[in-house]
């Protein structure tokens, strides 16, 4: 690609990590490179398995954790900003020796809100990456200062929800 733009998906509806796939197996039937990193993300999901069956996709996980960051001991979220502190160092490298044509950060306003990722860090990243290199953030509430970084932003809203009425996350279906 000539040039690449930085979208973004945010907001409390569902969507948000469906939307990024989509858009990643689209330009991986088309031959693009794609790096999808999924952040606070541990359980095995069905899109970490169908991605490991394309080529053109590389899945990583950062800042892993089967449990929800705040239910974490204060010792145990000292530990994980630390692993995704290097991780984040790694994944920066990878992006400089490994060209690619689309990076997916998965999750990474919840990084950010969580302390995990330095939103500073994100906002330099996607100003200094190559041209080439389309970005797609994903997350609830998305900040102004990310916004303005991007080309892109669409925001799912939540009109009705069966969370609402008991239904808890399925298989299959929200991963």
């Amino acid at each position: 690609m000539e040039k690449g733009f930085v979208q973004i998906y945010t907001g409390e509806g569902k969507g948000k990590t469906t939307a990024a796939l989509g858009l990643s197996f689209r330009a991986a039937g088309r031959g693009k490179k794609v790096l999808f990193v999924q952040f606070l993300k541990g359980i095995r999901t069905g899109e970490e398995i169908s991605m490991s069956e394309n080529e053109n996709i590389i899945h990583l996980k950062l800042a892993e954790t089967v449990r929800f960051f705040l239910t974490l001991s204060e010792d145990e979220q000292i530990e994980l900003k630390s692993k995704t502190l290097r991780e984040w160092g790694d994944l920066k490298k990878r992006i400089e020796t490994d060209p690619m044509d689309i990076l997916v950060l998965d999750e990474i306003m919840a990084a950010i809100h969580n302390g995990l990722v330095d939103e500073m860090a994100v906002v330099s990243f996607l100003r200094d990456r190559p041209k080439y290199l389309e970005v797609i953030l994903t997350g609830r509430s998305a900040s102004e200062k990310l916004m303005n970084e991007a080309d892109l932003v669409t925001e799912m809203r939540n009109r009705k929800h069966y969370y609402n009425e008991g239904i808890l996350s399925r298989i299959g279906i929200e991963y």
